[in-house]
């Protein structure tokens, strides 16, 4: 068995390891928009829009650069499109554009001391020897048990770990909040943790609300500790450190308000006209100042001293000394599974008991760096490193594992599934799900059904490798994921969710929704993203876009590599009531094999009668988008007459095994003669006399009029493998067609 000093050893190399790849590859540099000024008491907090969902820790630090100013701060928040900070220095009110740089390393550095703590404190090595091998008996008495909260109330009571096995739908947040409550009526302390804000929030909220309707709630005994997503404006009671300071210290924030007040307009004084006794003034301020802020820390540090129930996340707790220097009688860790080891031991070690919750089906944590232990410690979650998951794949539960096993989110024809083959049957369905979700399932499109695998087999080779990340996009796919989404709220849906396992996929279609359906987007909630930014969301229809097909040669890693398993799994419970899946099942079947997880979804999908084949497309798509057209590929006329008129520019892209009609190469050679034709394939075509060419093919042809009309789909591409119907579609979208130009080929066109 392991020693204790000798895992925390390896943690802390791991963690180095970690920092140290980060720091010769450098700060993650991103763009932000809209930035406007929040509050300035002290610190300057602005609010900026960003382009894509960021998972920056909350409380790292940034430099943030705009124009030639350059200065520090901190991130508050940065979930969704949207991230808050605080600068050292107000910018005004307003910044148009700017850049912030993250250093993501500094919270793990702070990690390395907390670990270094626990070889001080033989009480906090036993703590962290009973997480990492949870060999001791289990003496909650199993007779008592009335309920599952009554369950893990009596496990939390008499053993020193508990692992919670939470699938999606299984009511953890329910579970996990009435214990929490459980034990602050019985007068116990309790610590809430997790790595996401918006997970704490949604578990302080909910034990919260529990709390007064048992009619036993009192303010100060529930605290949300830290920056937080939304849990104060929407709390009747005060719940965070800055309400109880509204309420019980106004005088202190008042002055505090009334200085910084101060302060601002002695600096508008200041940049009209310098003086030596302002600038005295100002700094007799700025020590008044610091003295009141460090008195509200003071009283900040008493909130969480005298609070029963505190919540925080795992980046706060190992920085703050408020919370990491206080010994509470329950710690609840909520989403373990995507938790390093490190960070999962460390918070075990601040509570005589520990629950420790999570899915490890779903994604694990992730670190950047390639080395053994950091794959070991960070890349992995703490129940396959504790041994609790061997017991499961053994087909036994750990004694110390307690499983939620009745799901209520999916409705059972997309469960069916993930009961079976993700978590051995041992999940079922709860009997108000189907009612639940039934008017759902009764929406178009394919009204009736849950569960659908597109098909789109022999429809062309689609799938590229973007240029600048390697990473894989499909924009066939992508389109007809488009038109899903449109006939899915002309349906009624309003919850829309778009997944893709490539970054490069999830951008392009973030592009078409901006683009082509921004008023819907406003007035709905959809979102498109990748599986491991969809961790922790759900939509009422899904629609998940596998994206590989011809000309690849193989199946990415993302879909067979040793987390398929995982991510597959996050894409399709994300679901509550329509799963659609966009895949080419013959390339599937073709190039991954029966056991991988991919594989068996649509084998399975296929085995109950879920699949909607290429040639159904007629019968699904009713509702054309004023800007992308779904038209049979034989009927010429539309795409002759772009040709005919086109102002400027026409690019072609021609496959070299291909051959032009003879039509075709008229209507090409009968065009404007003030029109640029630009050739893009492996050979020349000195019969169409283009006026550049460019030696560098795509597997699929296309045509580009203006820069702005993309034609895809066309009869010059029934080539190998391209089956009736022959469909094309006419996009109209400058935005799209510029990023296809810029992505794909190396010379301007």
């Amino acid at each position: 068995m392991t020693k204790t000093v000798e895992y925390i050893k390896e943690w802390q190399q791991a963690l180095q390891n970690e920092i140290i790849y980060l720091k010769k590859y450098g700060s993650n540099k991103y763009r932000v928009t809209n930035g406007r000024l929040l509050s300035n008491d002290g610190t300057f907090t602005y609010y900026f829009d960003t382009a894509f969902s960021l998972k920056i820790p909350v409380g790292s630090s940034i430099t943030f650069v705009w124009g030639g100013i350059k200065q520090g701060g901190r991130v508050l928040s940065s979930e969704g499109k949207g991230m808050i900070v605080q600068l050292e220095q107000s910018l005004g009110d307003l910044i148009p554009e700017a850049y912030i740089y993250h250093d993501p390393w500094e919270l793990l550095e702070q990690l390395i001391e907390r670990l270094g703590d626990i070889t001080k404190s033989k009480q906090k090595r036993i703590r962290v020897n009973r997480l990492m091998n949870p060999s001791m008996p289990a003496k909650h008495p199993e007779e008592k048990i009335k309920s599952n909260v009554h369950e893990l109330v009596l496990r939390s009571k008499y053993n020193p770990v508990t692992f919670v096995w939470g699938p999606p739908g299984t009511g953890k947040t329910y579970t996990l909040a009435r214990v929490a409550a459980n034990k602050y009526f019985q007068e116990k302390t309790v610590l809430i943790l997790s790595h996401s804000n918006q997970a704490v929030d949604v578990l302080i909220s909910e034990i919260s609300d529990f709390i007064k309707k048992k009619d036993r709630f009192r303010e100060g005994d529930v605290l949300r500790y830290g920056y937080n997503t939304g849990v104060a404006a929407e709390s009747e009671v005060a719940l965070t450190t800055n309400q109880l300071l509204q309420k019980q210290e106004h005088n202190l924030v008042e002055d505090k308000d009334s200085l910084i007040e101060e302060r601002k307009n002695l600096k508008q004084d200041l940049a009209k006209s310098f003086s030596k006794r302002d600038s005295n003034q100002l700094l007799e301020l700025e020590k008044k100042i610091a003295r009141i802020l460090e008195k509200i820390r003071q009283k900040e540090i008493e909130f969480v001293k005298d609070a029963l129930v505190v919540g925080s996340t795992l980046a706060k707790s190992a920085s703050d000394p408020a919370i990491y220097g206080r010994e509470f009688d329950v710690v609840i860790l909520d989403e373990a599974s995507m938790a390093y080891v490190p960070q999962t031991a460390f918070a075990a070690t601040l509570g005589k008991r520990v629950i420790i919750c999570g899915d490890f089906k779903q994604l694990p944590p992730i670190a950047s760096s390639r080395d053994s232990l950091v794959t070991k410690w960070l890349k992995e979650d703490v129940f396959h490193r504790a041994g609790v998951v061997d017991w499961v794949e053994s087909g036994k539960l750990h004694p110390h594992l307690f499983l939620l096993k009745e799901q209520r989110r999916m409705h059972p024809d997309i469960s069916a599934f993930t009961n079976q083959y993700i978590y051995h049957s041992l999940v079922g369905d709860h009997e108000s799900v189907i009612k639940s979700r039934n008017h759902i399932v009764d929406q178009c499109p394919f009204s009736g059904r849950a569960s659908i695998l597109l098909d789109t087999s022999y429809m062309g080779a689609f799938c590229i490798n973007e240029k600048s990340s390697h990473s894989r996009s499909n924009i066939w796919q992508a389109l007809i994921s488009l038109q899903l989404i449109h006939e899915s709220y002309l349906g009624g849906a309003r919850s829309i969710g778009y997944v893709t396992p490539y970054r490069a996929q999830a951008n392009l279609m973030d592009l078409l929704l901006h683009d082509l359906y921004e008023k819907e987007v406003l007035s709905a909630d959809i979102i498109s993203a990748t599986v491991h930014r969809f961790q922790g969301s759900e939509r009422d229809v899904m629609i998940f876009d596998t994206v590989d097909s011809d000309p690849q040669e193989r199946a990415g890693m993302l879909l067979t590599g040793k987390d398929s398993e995982r991510l597959i799994n996050v894409a399709i419970t994300r679901t509550k009531g329509k799963f659609i899946h966009v895949c080419n099942h013959s390339f599937i079947r073709k190039h991954v094999y029966n056991r991988k997880t991919l594989r068996q979804l649509v084998e399975h999908q296929e085995k109950h009668s879920q699949s909607v084949r290429t040639k159904d497309i007629g019968t699904w798509i009713k509702n054309q988008l004023p800007r992308l057209k779904w038209i049979h590929a034989l009927k010429l006329e539309q795409v002759f007459k772009d040709i005919e008129f086109a102002r400027s520019s026409i690019v072609l892209s021609l496959p070299e095994t291909h051959v032009l009609s003879e039509e075709w190469r008229h209507v090409l050679g009968n065009r404007n003669l003030s029109v640029n034709l630009t050739i893009v394939s492996g050979k020349s075509w000195p019969e169409l006399k283009p006026d550049n060419w460019q030696e560098e093919g795509l597997t699929f042809p296309f045509i580009i009029i203006d820069q702005q009309i993309l034609w895809l789909g066309l009869p010059l591409e029934r080539g190998k493998g391209i089956q009736p119907p022959y469909i094309a579609a006419r996009l109209d979208s400058q935005k799209v067609c510029e990023n296809l130009l810029a992505q794909y080929f190396t010379a301007e066109i």
